[in-house]
């Protein structure tokens, strides 16, 4: 189901109501609906996916669903002067509406396309990760079959089991077996919480991995194999899983990391993957608002969401 954006998530404070140098997103930030969109340059487009359905489904914890507008809370503040020339357009949300997941990620996946067919740089915020799933269907779309698309996912887990059902845990996998065209970079991977059956399934479908060890010690050596990932498609998107990153700094998350992240090598991962000329599209999931503790999780979800408008806004 789409939800309309609404002007009461988008308060905060106000230094001055005429220099533009003082402002803040909930003082530019402009409310579109996808049917009142005009085609734009220089546009990023934000979207919620208020679903948890997948995570429920793969037994994490619940409260996904609360992050789009609980993050938007705190998107309000940031300075306005990171979008350069850039325009902020908030969408709206698409909600899950009781267990009908799939049905949810194929209207995420039309909005997607929307966005992109109206020359937008979507963000969209989850939401449980089969977010992605979602945003996945949109760039297909979008860009046809035929294009060689690049995922790139930050995150501790493969998320390609074999289960009987879609979950947050299955979208990878699902892509990989139905799109020849499609091929998945992960970088984080925690060796403790991915079985062997799940690295063997990593190979099997050609999946390229970076472990969250690898990300301490040489991140130079990440962002060269992001260079060749980057050169052999035609379009990237990128998602970011929360638990990827440290639980003491993200506590807030559906299955937190003992063994995480730094967020200062997330920063770091997102600005590089941001910066390619041909990526189009970023997803944040992950996100619960319900375990968080003082919103420490929402605060640092807005903050690097502000770090990839930024990126892509020069």
């Amino acid at each position: 189901m789409y939800q309309a954006p609404a002007n009461e998530y988008w308060k905060g404070r106000e230094d001055s109501s005429s220099d533009r140098n003082s402002f803040r997103f909930h003082q530019t930030v402009n409310l579109e609906t996808i049917q009142t969109l005009d085609d734009a340059e220089k546009m990023i487009a934000l979207v919620g996916f208020e679903c948890e359905e997948g995570v429920r489904r793969n037994k994490g914890r619940l409260g996904a669903k609360e992050a789009p507008n609980k993050i938007r809370t705190f998107l309000s503040n940031m300075p306005s002067s990171v979008l350069g020339s850039y325009s902020l357009i908030d969408t709206g949300n698409i909600i899950c509406e009781g267990r009908h997941m799939e049905k949810a990620q194929m209207e995420l996946g039309v909005h997607v396309e929307k966005l992109l067919s109206k020359k937008a740089a979507p963000i969209i915020i989850g939401g449980g990760h089969e977010t992605f799933f979602g945003h996945y269907l949109g760039a297909r779309s979008y860009l046809k079959k035929e294009a060689r698309l690049g995922i790139i996912n930050i995150d501790a887990h493969f998320d390609m089991r074999r289960d009987m059902q879609p979950s947050s845990g299955t979208m990878f996998r699902q892509i990989l077996e139905s799109d020849k065209n499609a091929n998945y970079l992960c970088i984080g991977i925690q060796p403790f919480s991915n079985t062997k059956a799940l690295f063997q399934t990593a190979d099997e479908l050609g999946c390229s991995y970076f472990l969250e060890n690898e990300v301490k010690g040489d991140i130079q050596r990440i962002f060269q194999a992001i260079d060749q990932f980057s050169a052999d498609h035609d379009a990237l998107i990128f998602t970011l899983c929360t638990d990827s990153i440290s639980a003491s700094e993200a506590p807030g998350v559906s299955a937190p990391a003992p063994f995480g992240l730094a967020v200062s090598d997330v920063r770091k991962l997102l600005n590089y993957i941001a910066s390619k000329d041909n990526t189009i599209s970023f997803d944040i999931s992950e996100v619960n608002p319900a375990v968080d503790e003082n919103d420490r999780t929402a605060r640092l979800g807005a903050a690097l969401i502000t770090e990839v408008i930024h990126t892509f806004s020069k």
